[in-house]
């Protein structure tokens, strides 16, 4: 049905702007919360709502824009010249994988270090530094978003550029 491939093509498109443009904007949240750490749990709160809300959401529907941009063009993925898209595919289920199994739970354990004392607590004396592995956290999850970020540029290079593979 090659009169529809522009309609999935569009909803594919508009899926991955919606799903990963923010994700590139999280290292900006992300400093200006380490600039100012008063405000640093605001800033990881934020970035989560935005990965829960509106990127992995919209980043499950992918399979469904594509599988359907795949039917209407006709296009078979184990085909020797469309192997960019079998490799595109893997890749991208390893990074939703990644974002779902790892760097989630990594950016609760920062909004944990930096939670204040529960409602109703006693007043604690002010912290004299960041708390007891907040360092080794902040830097796993700014690992983890390198490696997305990285995957979604190599999976967006796949599918535009089309390249040939000799295997």
């Amino acid at each position: 049905m090659p009169e529809l491939v522009p309609w999935f093509l569009f909803l594919h498109v508009l899926g991955a702007i919606i799903a990963f443009g923010p994700a590139f904007s999280f290292p900006v949240i992300g400093g200006l919360g380490g600039a100012e750490p008063m405000h640093g749990n605001f800033a990881t709160r934020v970035s989560r709502a935005i990965s829960t809300k509106r990127v992995i959401p919209v980043a499950v529907t992918m399979p469904i824009t594509g599988i359907g941009l795949i039917w209407a063009a006709g296009i078979d993925p184990f085909n020797r010249g469309t192997r960019w898209l079998l490799v595109g595919i893997v890749l991208y289920v390893v990074v939703l994988t990644f974002a779902i199994v790892v760097q989630l739970p990594a950016v609760q354990r920062v909004i944990d270090l930096t939670a204040g004392p529960p409602q109703g607590a006693a007043p604690a004396p002010p912290p004299s530094g960041p708390p007891p592995g907040l360092r080794e956290a902040v830097r796993r999850v700014q690992r983890g978003g390198t490696f997305m970020a990285s995957m979604v540029v190599v999976i967006a290079f796949l599918m535009v550029v089309k390249p040939s593979f000799g295997f």
